[in-house]
């Protein structure tokens, strides 16, 4: 028990009697306090104060249980301990289904003082351990709700950054869109639509976490669908007419999912250039899983990677592919057995130990 004497009510038609509970009970360590009926007590109730209440049964006006239901419906009611001179089990039953925290025969001698002292305790005890309980689980609930606000504030934030870099992002890429269709040199227009093609990939991935239920992954089809059509109407977009996709969902994280897109940016432009020295032809890219692998290709019908080396090429487009390669753990390298190109781009669904990255493009 607490150092602070508990305060008991008692509530009792039998004055003499009250007067042996309060000094039997006093002695005990408690402050007593005594009303005569149902009514004064559900009066004293109302003022507060009490820890605990002992309730007689038979009284003029209400009764023990008639009693004890309206203390039960009070805001913040004291455990009940439920003292009566009757044997019937049918009251002990009904007044502990009613609400009382122990029931206890009493005596006009006070020889059931030291029972009730034991019960009040026990009742006042236990009333203390579910009050805490009660409000250690409040504050898991509190607690909870503001880690579940904070968590949608976060993630309205993400959003909002995400739509902010990706709007950012495709007007640089609009910017070089436009630089490299008013330029009239070869080498530049294929620089910058290059550098168009890297920024869009990167911008594609904002624009789909903004949009998407989840921020923490990209579904993958969608994301090369989308990339692949911006490809399309860049400034070589003359030229990927035949440019198809073929690609299961898969989804990954976003940083991974920027490796891919610059990938599959560098690859098909890889083949745009110089797969069809005489004019356009396919060019398809496939994503599908393998077991717990992601395989990615994409492959053309051209000349092939024994044909003579374009003099143009500068190799940048072979160190991004190394750097992403290495980024995402991957394996690369041609497909031996196709009659053009067709550069395959294998790693783990899950991030695993790096593997050795080679590329073999232009």
């Amino acid at each position: 028990m607490s150092s602070a004497a508990p305060t008991l009510l008692y509530i009792d038609d039998d004055a003499a009697l009250a007067r042996l509970v309060e000094r039997g009970l006093k002695r005990l360590g408690f402050t007593v306090e005594h009303a005569s009926d149902g009514s004064a007590g559900l009066q004293r109730l109302e003022r507060g104060g009490i820890d605990v209440v002992a309730l007689d049964q038979y009284m003029p006006g209400l009764d023990g249980l008639e009693t004890l239901e309206r203390i039960m419906a009070l805001p913040e009611p004291p455990p009940v301990v439920f003292v009566t001179a009757s044997q019937d089990s049918k009251i002990a039953v009904t007044a502990l289904k009613a609400g009382a925290a122990d029931y206890l025969v009493k005596d006009v001698q006070g020889e059931f003082i030291p029972l009730l002292q034991v019960a009040a305790e026990g009742a006042v005890r236990q009333a203390r351990l579910q009050k805490a309980r009660d409000e250690a689980e409040a504050e898991v609930r509190a607690s909870r709700d503001r880690y579940a606000a904070l968590a949608a504030e976060r993630e309205v934030l993400l959003r909002e950054v995400n739509h902010r870099v990706g709007n950012s992002l495709q007007i640089i890429a609009s910017l070089l869109h436009l630089q490299a269709n008013s330029s009239n040199q070869d080498d530049v227009k294929a620089a910058l639509t290059n550098a168009m093609g890297r920024v869009a990939a990167v911008a594609q991935v904002h624009r789909r976490l903004y949009t998407s239920q989840d921020l923490k992954s990209v579904l993958l089809n969608q994301y090369l669908d989308s990339l692949l059509d911006d490809l399309r109407r860049s400034a070589e977009g003359n030229r990927m007419s035949r440019l198809t996709l073929k690609a299961e969902p898969v989804e990954i994280d976003p940083d991974r999912a920027v490796a891919i897109g610059i990938v599959v940016n560098e690859l098909v432009m890889n083949a745009v250039k110089y797969a069809y020295p005489d004019g356009p032809g396919p060019i398809h890219v496939e994503l599908k899983l393998a077991g717990e692998d992601i395989m990615l290709s994409i492959a053309d019908n051209g000349v092939g990677l024994n044909a003579t080396s374009d003099p143009r090429s500068t190799g940048m487009g072979q160190r991004i592919v190394s750097a992403m390669a290495t980024k995402l753990d991957a394996s690369v390298g041609p497909d031996p057995n196709h009659a053009g190109t067709k550069i395959v781009v294998r790693f783990r669904l899950e991030k695993h130990a790096p593997k050795p990255a080679s590329a073999a493009v232009g």
